[in-house]
């Protein structure tokens, strides 16, 4: 069986099951599932994976950076945005 939708003319000669799936890989892709996670979810490689849902994966850039960051910083260090305590009381 195949759907026939006029706004999205490349989908009418893909059956249902393959647009849910592709939905569903993109979606955790987009949630943050790490890559080789998705890739043996789906049944595939993640060279492949990412060859086909690269152009998926949207927004993740400040995700990135911060995930680095957080990675880089060190534990002992206060964070920029939390203020230090001055040690006197009141």
């Amino acid at each position: 069986m195949h759907r026939t939708m006029s706004c999205c003319p490349d989908l009418t000669t893909r059956p249902a099951g393959y647009d849910l799936r592709h939905a569903c890989v993109s979606t955790w892709l987009n949630g943050g599932v790490p890559p080789a996670q998705v890739a043996e979810w789906a049944g595939h490689s993640v060279a492949v994976l990412l060859k086909v849902y690269a152009k998926c994966i949207d927004g993740q850039d400040q995700i990135a950076k911060q995930r680095i960051e957080d990675a880089l910083c060190d534990p002992g260090e206060p964070e920029e945005d939390t203020p230090q305590e001055s040690g006197e009381n009141g």
